[in-house]
């Protein structure tokens, strides 16, 4: 023992002894916590995490129907009578009787060409069959003259022969003279330019005082007649067919007779107030676009319709027993249509369909689903194939699906 050490007070050995115990203690509460957070993350690790619950959707089981589809087709509108008006003769135009757009009835002047050079010329052939006539007064005259020198054999029965003769050229240049004339007065009655049917005038580009031809690439106007008005559309092969075996009749005549009105859908998407009839179905087939043409007949009465309108024909087609799907149950990808069928396990399928057409908010479905599948309505935007659901099925929702 050092004697140094042998001569320190008890208090001070007792204080250098107390901070080494204090150091131990903590060390031994440090290696606890670490020791208890080892034991903790051991046990989440262990613990199997919990599976959320499968969503709750509503299902729907699909029935058969009655109900209508309506197809839209583009249509252009044209009057019953749409018609050039042309002149017949050259000339100057002296008047302009209408205005763009007036209503003119048939018969109506509209135009006058100047009518003096074809006024001379009527003269001038009238004055032609005045000539003739006197021709003939004198070739008779001639004939009668000779016909009892002949019979007393005076002169010579050649002289009478072509007496007559001379007779019979002066009675054709009168009818000749006549033909003249008549064109004459022909010619004089084109200059004034009148309606051939009732209707609408189109545009003017002709003004007064200009030089008009018949041989002019533009006319002098156009003219509508649009107490009716036709409608063309065109349907592509596979919607004639479908059209055509939808209605009884031996011949597409007779179709045509049983077929329901159409209706006529404006630019402005409203529907025309009445209703039309198809009374024309193209002869064949366009070669270019596959399709055939034809034609609805629809009431003007109030001049709604004009020549050159647009719009387009709705056309109802009825369809037996017909498999309806709401669009709102249906998910496009890639220019193809899916619904997400539930099978006995409650697990869905992606399962593409085949539209056949639209019966308001419903497809009409030719394939992929039939009838007696059940098929989800809503929150199938974020389905996965083969994921599990718990269907909620909803009587309402099917009665208002399915609905004509």
């Amino acid at each position: 023992m050092n004697p140094e050490n042998a001569r320190m007070p008890k208090e001070l050995i007792r204080e250098n002894v107390q901070p080494i115990k204090t150091t131990m203690k903590m060390k031994n509460v440090i290696t606890s916590f670490i020791l208890a957070l080892v034991l903790s993350s051991c046990a989440d690790k262990n613990q199997a995490p919990t599976a959320p619950p499968p969503p709750v959707l509503p299902v729907l089981a699909i029935t058969s129907a009655n109900t209508t589809t309506d197809n839209e087709y583009p249509a252009s509108i044209q009057g019953t009578v749409d018609v050039e008006i042309r002149p017949q003769v050259s000339g100057n135009l002296d008047r302009i009787y209408v205005d763009e757009g007036a209503y003119v009835s048939k018969g109506q002047t509209l135009f006058k060409i100047n009518e003096r050079p074809f006024r001379e010329q009527l003269n001038n052939a009238l004055a032609s069959l005045h000539a003739a006539e006197a021709a003939l007064i004198n070739a008779n005259l001639e004939v009668d003259k000779l016909t009892p020198l002949v019979q007393n054999k005076v002169v010579s029965d050649y002289q009478l022969k072509t007496a007559k003769a001379s007779q019979k050229i002066a009675a054709a240049n009168i009818e000749q003279a006549k033909a003249m004339v008549g064109s004459a007065k022909i010619n004089l009655g084109y200059t004034n330019v009148t309606a051939p049917v009732s209707g609408y005038i189109g545009r003017l580009p002709k003004k007064q005082g200009s030089l008009v031809s018949a041989s002019d690439i533009e006319p002098l106007t156009t003219l509508s007649d649009v107490h009716e008005v036709f409608a063309y559309f065109s349907l592509s092969e596979t919607d004639f067919i479908n059209f055509k075996s939808k209605y009884a009749g031996n011949s597409l005549g007779d179709k045509i007779k049983k077929l329901p009105p159409v209706n006529l859908i404006l630019a402005d998407n409203n529907d025309y107030p009445k209703t039309g009839k198809i009374d024309m179905v193209d002869g064949q087939f366009d070669k270019t676009t596959g399709a055939i043409t034809l034609r609805a007949t629809f009431p003007n009465t109030n001049g709604t319709l004009r020549s050159g309108n647009t719009g387009r024909i709705r056309l109802g087609l009825n369809h037996d027993d017909a498999i309806l799907v709401p669009q709102s149950a249906t998910v496009e990808m890639q220019d193809k249509v899916f619904v997400f069928t539930v099978g006995k396990d409650n697990k869905v399928t992606k399962m593409p369909i085949t539209v056949v057409g639209k019966s308001g908010t419903n497809y009409l479905i030719k394939e992929g689903v039939k009838t007696g599948d059940q098929i989800v309505l809503s929150g199938i935007d974020k389905l996965q194939d083969g994921q599990a659901i718990q269907p909620e099925k909803s009587t309402k929702v099917a009665e208002v699906t399915n609905q004509k």
